[in-house]
């Protein structure tokens, strides 16, 4: 029997990107497809969505909904795979440029409690043949944008009589929750009895995200590790709670790469291509990546690099702090990102005091994020929380070797080069346990000290490089969760 599943999210790489979940929206599903399954994706449609998908037409006119008027869904496909990607037209509440959450003073849409409900509904209603030539035996919701569409299958059900869909709500950050004032659960369209502490209700407001967490059937979260720290006090956000007393239904599945976009045998953002065999060309790339930023071109300086949200959780506070360490040891430093302004300044000054040694850039760039994951020697990931990371495993691909906070998905991708785990063939990467100066002062120790021994350097890049994350193990366990439920 084919499995047929809707996977909802509010974003999907290659069509629109502002964090990890576009990655895994656009890498799953095509993954899961290899495997037999028939899955398609819903998204609200945002300029850059419309814009991407080929052969759209109509699937169902919906006239007026969440007070928003000449609602259309429609069926597209991305040309990229051939993934059938439904979209929500709402030209009133999606037809906005730039960031599909904030508008240009970077606040959140006053509207964004309708935006995201009527992704949730939708989803809902296409495992109740609103397609009349397909509907999903499983709905995918991915993170507080699509949480409402659990509670919707819910509602449907107890409408029914009968379950109409099972689901599976995936946490991609606990950090990010949907957060409404209560006065707004009127536009939603749900029973009454869903506004309650068991239920869409938190602390006195409404939470998207904690209705996928309550209604799916199942929660997923990117990493093992993860799954297990959420139901923490201290990074439970307010739900460890509820997660706790949901942790039989709640499993961690490693997020995978998706090599056929992240391997330096073939990167086409890359002008020179290398491999764990063939490690030549990564000197040429780190060269390219000294003359871009303007360092001093030293092929033996130990090179780190960052991309990343400049932010405290990315732990961009604590690296500050041990730039001096990093100079200090002839190291060089290129950080290329956006986020806290105090961050951003701080990094500025000191480029602007050490320019020979240390480069900052703001902004994002898919291009120059591979040119520097390519060309450091080191990438730095040294979260505070991290619920899976993409950063630490492109870099083990590419040979860079990751340098990062022992919690959530990097535990448990990245092996310490202590001295027991390189005498034992295990080491891939800088590991620190305790979120504090010492602890990472002495994490970029070991870098350099690695780094002066090249034979044991070149062995260690050599096993990050055959490390595999694909998507393939993770694929297979979430059809096994799929087949579970259905």
């Amino acid at each position: 029997m084919t499995i047929r599943a809707l996977h909802v999210a509010s974003e999907l790489y290659p069509l629109l990107k502002t964090g990890g979940l576009a990655d895994v929206a656009g890498a799953l599903p095509p993954a899961l497809i290899e495997r037999g399954a028939d899955v398609r994706a819903l998204l609200p449609g945002f300029p850059a969505v419309l814009a991407g998908l080929t052969d759209l037409h109509p699937v169902a006119q919906l006239g007026r909904r969440f007070d928003t008027p000449g609602v259309t869904v429609e069926r597209g496909t991305l040309p990229s795979n051939g993934l059938v990607v439904y979209v929500i037209r709402a030209e009133s509440l999606y037809n906005r440029p730039g960031n599909p959450y904030l508008n240009d003073e970077h606040v959140p849409y006053g509207d964004n409690a309708q935006r995201f409900a009527l992704l949730g509904w939708v989803a809902a209603q296409l495992a109740q043949q609103l397609d009349p030539a397909w509907s999903a035996q499983i709905v995918h919701a991915h993170d507080w944008h699509a949480g409402l569409a659990p509670a919707y299958l819910k509602a449907a059900e107890r409408q029914h009589g009968r379950p109409v869909a099972r689901s599976v709500f995936t946490v991609h950050n606990l950090a990010y929750q949907g957060v409404f004032p209560a006065h707004q659960f009127g536009q939603l369209g749900l029973p009454d009895d869903f506004f309650n502490i068991s239920g869409i209700e938190f602390y006195g407001q409404l939470s998207f995200l904690k209705a996928g967490l309550f209604y799916s059937d199942r929660i997923t979260t990117v990493s093992p590790t993860y799954a297990r720290e959420i139901q923490t006090l201290s990074q439970g956000g307010g739900l460890d709670g509820l997660l706790r007393h949901r942790s039989h239904d709640l499993s961690g599945i490693l997020n995978g790469v998706d090599y056929a976009v992240w391997n330096p045998t073939d990167d086409a953002l890359l002008d020179t291509h290398y491999s764990a065999t063939r490690l030549a060309g990564k000197s040429a790339c780190k060269e390219a990546l000294q003359k871009r930023f303007g360092l001093a071109q030293k092929s033996d300086a130990l090179l780190f690099g960052v991309v990343s949200r400049l932010t405290e959780q990315k732990g961009l506070d604590l690296l500050l702090g041990g730039v001096p360490e990093i100079i200090r040891h002839g190291g060089q430093l290129v950080v290329f990102g956006t986020g806290d302004p105090a961050l951003e300044n701080g990094l500025k000054r000191v480029a602007q005091s050490h320019p020979e040694s240390v480069a900052v850039e703001l902004g994002f760039d898919e291009t120059l994020a591979h040119t520097i994951v390519a060309g450091s020697d080191v990438i730095a990931v040294p979260s505070r929380f991290e619920p899976c990371g993409l950063t630490q495993l492109y870099a083990l691909a590419y040979g860079s070797l990751p340098l990062v906070h022992c919690v959530g998905g990097l535990a448990d991708t990245v092996a310490d080069a202590s001295l027991e785990n390189l005498a034992d063939d295990l080491a891939t990467g800088f590991v620190f346990e305790r979120f504090e100066p010492k602890g990472l002062a002495a994490a970029i120790r070991r870098a350099f000290a690695l780094y002066d021994r090249r034979t044991e350097w070149k062995a260690t890049q050599r096993r990050a490089m055959r490390q595999d994350f694909g998507w393939g193990a993770s694929a297979e366990r979430y059809l096994a969760l799929y087949r579970e439920l259905i």
